[in-house]
C-alpha cells in the first residue's frame, strides 16, 4: 500500500509540473501602485463575463469578484446600528452562528439628539470596527432621509428633520467608519420618507425643497465625509425609479458632486436593464425580494445586471464602456476595502465599545418635562420605586426590519434600575403587553388587560415614585420597515394605563422609547418625561445613569413633536401630500418641513425643534458678530457667553439660527446654521465661538437652478431651541 501511494505521488507531481510548465505566469496585481492604477490594471485584465458577473449579487448580501485574479468578493451588511448576525446564503433567516453577537449602539435618531458631533464620529468608528471584524467591507448605512411625518415607521434609523443637522452628524460618522476601511453605504437616495407603498410610491417635489431639504446631508457624506457608496431609494422620483434615476445618479451625484464610488439599488429596488444601464447604478442587490421578508424568485444569473446585461453588450445594444464603467467603481471601493494595503484590524463586543454606546445613548437621552425638579431620582432618597411598563423588560433591538440585531447582551431598563437602586428598592409591573407583529390595542375589557392595568394600579400605590417605561416598539405599523404608523397614539392602551396610574401617585415620570414623536393626552397629568430613544446595549444603564443623576440629561429633540398629527406639515394637505394617491405624491409643504413649517406658520407645537431640558440651568449672553457687512466668500464669527447658573455641571446644546428679512423668493421664518455642545461646571462661564459661512445663507433659486445668496439684511438668533430665541443681531451681506 505505501508503494502504490508514493506511486501515485510521484505521477501527480508529473502532472502538476507538466500543467504549470504549460500554464499562463502568475497575475500579480501590484498591491504598492496607486489605487487608480490598479484599478486600470485589473480592469484589462478582466474579460466580459468577469466584468458582468460584479455588477450584481450572488447570495442574499455579496457580490462576486475575480478569483482567477486575486480580486475578493464584496460583503455587505445591514448596519444602522449594529453588525446584522449572518444570515444563509440565499435565505433572510439567521444562519445560527455562535460567534456573531453584536453590539447593539443607540438609534440614528439618538445620535442626532446628542446634537454632538464627536459622538457621531466615535459612532462610526466602533461600528466600523465592530464591521472590520466581522470582514464585511460595506456597512448598510447611515441612514440620513428626512423626518417629513411623525408617522414614518423608519424615523428611528434617520438623523432628524432638518438637513443642517443632518449633515453635520453624518460626516463624522462617515469619516469614523471609513477610517477602518470599510465601506459606508449612505442611504436612502433619496425621498425615502415614507415605508408606505414605498416600492411604487412617484415623489413630486420642488427643486428647490429638494436641494434645500432633502439632499444637503447626502451632499455632505459625499463631498465632505467622501463617502464610498451609496444606496438607492425604492421609490420613484418624477416617474423613474431611484435605483436608476438619471437626475440623482448622473447628473447630481456623479455629475455635480463628482461622487466616485459605487451605486448600490436597494434590496429589489431594480425594475429595468435599459435604465440600470445608463442611469447611474453600478451594483444590483436583492432583485425580486421586497427587501425585508420575501425570498428572490429570479435567479442571480437573470437579474438585469446579469445575463441581460450581457447579452446587450455582446449585441452591442450597450457599449463596453458602460459596463466599465461600473466595474472601476467596484474595483475602486474593493481596493479601498479588502484590499487595501494599510486595513487595520476590527474589535468585537469589546468593553471600549460597550462604553462609547453608553456615552453616546446618554449624550442623547433627552428631558422634554420636570416639574418641581422630580428628577433625578438620586439613589438612596426614595424607599420605594415602581417600574412600570413593558418595554422596561422587553428587548428592543430585536425587531424593526432591516435593523433588527441579535447582540451579545442588552441591559434592560429594569436591570439598570436594580443595580443602581437595589433591589429591595425595586417594585416592578408589566402593566401592558403588546401584541406582535400588528399594532392593534389589547380590548380594555378584557380579562387579561383589566388584570395587568389594576396590579400596576396595586404596584404603584405602595411607591413613593413611579417610573412607567413604555413608548413604541419595533412592531410591524410602529418603529418598523414595511408600513408606516396609523396614528400618534401610544399603542396597546398606555394612555388608559397612565391616566389611572397616575390617580394613585403623583411623582410619575414617563420614560418614552421611541424613534418617532407620540401624542400625550396626560401631558399636564405626570411630573416627568424623558425622551430615551431605542439605546442599544446599554439602554438600562445609561437610563439609569440619567434618571439617577449621575449624568446630567443633554439631548436636544431632532425633530419636532406636534400636538396633534394635522399640525404636521405634509399631513395637513391631505393624502395627495401624505401618504399619495394611486402612487403619486406631491410634498405641497415644499421647503416648509419640521420646525420651518411650525415658525413660519406660528403653530405651537408640543415640543420644538431643539428642545430639552437639564438638571441645571444656563444663561445665554448676548450674540455678537466680528462686524457687521459680509461679502459672499467670508466666514461669520458669532460669539457669546454662556454660563452654568444651576448647582450641577452639564452640557448644553447651544444653536444659530439666521433669518433672511427681505428676499425674492419666500423663506423660512429662520433656519438652523450652527450648533455646538458645551460642558460647563457649576458657576463656569465660557465664551461660545462659532462660525458660519456666508455662502450658506443662500437659497436655492429653482428657477435659475443656482443658489442665490442676495445682498440685504440677516437675523442671527442664538437659541436654546428653534422656539427659545435668547438674543438676536443684524448683519448684512453684499
Amino acid at each position: 500500500m505505501r508503494l502504490i501511494r508514493i506511486v501515485f505521488a510521484g505521477v501527480l507531481c508529473l502532472i502538476l509540473s507538466v500543467n504549470l510548465t504549460n500554464a499562463q505566469k502568475p497575475i500579480y496585481l501590484d498591491v504598492n501602485q496607486p489605487i487608480e492604477k490598479r484599478v486600470d490594471q485589473a480592469l484589462s485584465l478582466m474579460t466580459l463575463e468577469e466584468k458582468v458577473a460584479m455588477c450584481h449579487a450572488q447570495s442574499k448580501f455579496s457580490s462576486k469578484g475575480v478569483p482567477r485574479l486575486g480580486i475578493p468578493e464584496v460583503w455587505m451588511d445591514d448596519g444602522p446600528h449594529g453588525i446584522r448576525e449572518e444570515v444563509y446564503w440565499d435565505k433572510w433567516s439567521g444562519a445560527g452562528w455562535t460567534n456573531d453577537s453584536c453590539t447593539a449602539f443607540p438609534a440614528l435618531t439618538c445620535l442626532a439628539a446628542s446634537f454632538n458631533s464627536q459622538m457621531a464620529f466615535n459612532y462610526g468608528t466602533i461600528i466600523g470596527e465592530e464591521a472590520r471584524y466581522r470582514n464585511k467591507n460595506v456597512l448598510l448605512g447611515p441612514g440620513v432621509n428626512i423626518y417629513r411625518t411623525p408617522l414614518n415607521g423608519r424615523n428611528f434609523e434617520y438623523m432628524g428633520e432638518d438637513p443642517y443637522l443632518s449633515s453635520r452628524m453624518v460626516v463624522p460618522y462617515v469619516q469614523g467608519v471609513q477610517q477602518n476601511s470599510v465601506a459606508v453605504c449612505v442611504k436612502h437616495f433619496a425621498l425615502n420618507n415614507q415605508e408606505t407603498n414605498r416600492m411604487g410610491v412617484n415623489v413630486m417635489v420642488s427643486d428647490r425643497a429638494l436641494n434645500e431639504i432633502y439632499l444637503p446631508a447626502f451632499k455632505a457624506a459625499v463631498t465632505e465625509g467622501k463617502a464610498w457608496s451609496i444606496m438607492g431609494a425604492y421609490n420613484q422620483l418624477r416617474g423613474q425609479h431611484c435605483c436608476h434615476n438619471d437626475l440623482l445618479l448622473n447628473k447630481i451625484l456623479k455629475g455635480e458632486w463628482k461622487f466616485d464610488g459605487v451605486v448600490i439599488s436597494d434590496w429589489g429596488g431594480v425594475h429595468s436593464t435599459d435604465e440600470a444601464v445608463t442611469n447611474g447604478l453600478d451594483l444590483e442587490m436583492g432583485t425580486s425580494t421586497n427587501g425585508l421578508t420575501t425570498d428572490g424568485t429570479a435567479p442571480y444569473s437573470e437579474y438585469y445586471l446579469a445575463n441581460p446585461f450581457l447579452r446587450g453588450l455582446k449585441s452591442g445594444k450597450y457599449a463596453e464602456t458602460a459596463v466599465n464603467e461600473k466595474v472601476r467603481r467596484i474595483l475602486r471601493l474593493i481596493f479601498r476595502t479588502t484590499m487595501s494595503a494599510n486595513r487595520p484590524f476590527g474589535k468585537f463586543v469589546s468593553p471600549e465599545h460597550s462604553e462609547t454606546a453608553r456615552k453616546i445613548a446618554e449624550n442623547g437621552i433627552v428631558l422634554l418635562k420636570n416639574d418641581k425638579q422630580l428628577l433625578p431620582l438620586l439613589v438612596g432618597k426614595y424607599q420605594k420605586i415602581a417600574v412600570i411598563g413593558e418595554n422596561s423588560t422587553r428587548s428592543l433591538v430585536i425587531g424593526g426590519g432591516s435593523s433588527s440585531l441579535k447582540v451579545a447582551y442588552e441591559v434592560s431598563p429594569l436591570e439598570g434600575f436594580l443595580k443602581k437602586y437595589g433591589k429591595e428598592h425595586i417594585l416592578y409591573s408589566k402593566g401592558y403587553m403588546s401584541n406582535d407583529n400588528d399594532n392593534k390595542k389589547i380590548n380594555p375589557t378584557s380579562q387579561y388587560s383589566d388584570s395587568l392595568l389594576s396590579a400596576a394600579v396595586e404596584v404603584a400605590k405602595k411607591a413613593d415614585v413611579v417610573l412607567f417605561v413604555g413608548g413604541l416598539n419595533k412592531n410591524f405599523l410602529q418603529d418598523s420597515e414595511g408600513d408606516d404608523r396609523k396614528t400618534m397614539d401610544l399603542p396597546y392602551n398606555q394612555d388608559k394605563l397612565i391616566a389611572e396610574l397616575v390617580k394613585v401617585n403623583k411623582n410619575f415620570t414617563v420614560i418614552l422609547c421611541s424613534g418617532n414623536a407620540v401624542s400625550m393626552p396626560w401631558l399636564s397629568d405626570v411630573k416627568a418625561i424623558v425622551q430615551g430613544w431605542y439605546l442599544g446595549s446599554e439602554a438600562g444603564n445609561a437610563l439609569a445613569n440619567v434618571i439617577s443623576g449621575e449624568v446630567n440629561p443633554s439631548g436636544k429633540l431632532p425633530f419636532t413633536f406636534p400636538k396633534k398629527l394635522e399640525d404636521n406639515a405634509a399631513i395637513s394637505f391631505g393624502k395627495t401630500s401624505y401618504p399619495g394617491v394611486n402612487d403619486n405624491e406631491e410634498y405641497k409643504e415644499d421647503i416648509l418641513v419640521g420646525y420651518r413649517w411650525f415658525d413660519t406658520k406660528k403653530i405651537t407645537p408640543l415640543f420644538p425643534f431643539g428642545f430639552g431640558l437639564s438638571y441645571t440651568t444656563f444663561e445665554y449672553g448676548k450674540i455678537a458678530t466680528d462686524k457687521k457687512e459680509y461679502t459672499a466668500d467670508e466666514t461669520i464669527k458669532v460669539s457669546f457667553t454662556l454660563k452654568n447658573t444651576g448647582k450641577t455641571d452639564g452640557s448644553e446644546s447651544v444653536q444659530v439660527y439666521a433669518s433672511q428679512l427681505k428676499a425674492t423668493l419666500y423663506r423660512p421664518a429662520k433656519e438652523l446654521k450652527a450648533f455646538k455642545k458645551i460642558f460647563l461646571k457649576v458657576g463656569e462661564t465660557q465664551t461660545i465661538e462659532m462660525q458660519i459661512a456666508a455662502k450658506d445663507l443662500a437659497f436655492y433659486n429653482d428657477k435659475t437652478q443656482k443658489w442665490t445668496l442676495e445682498s440685504g439684511e440677516y437675523v442671527l438668533r442664538n437659541a436654546a431651541s428653534s422656539a427659545d430665541i435668547k438674543s438676536s443681531i443684524s448683519i448684512q451681506i453684499n
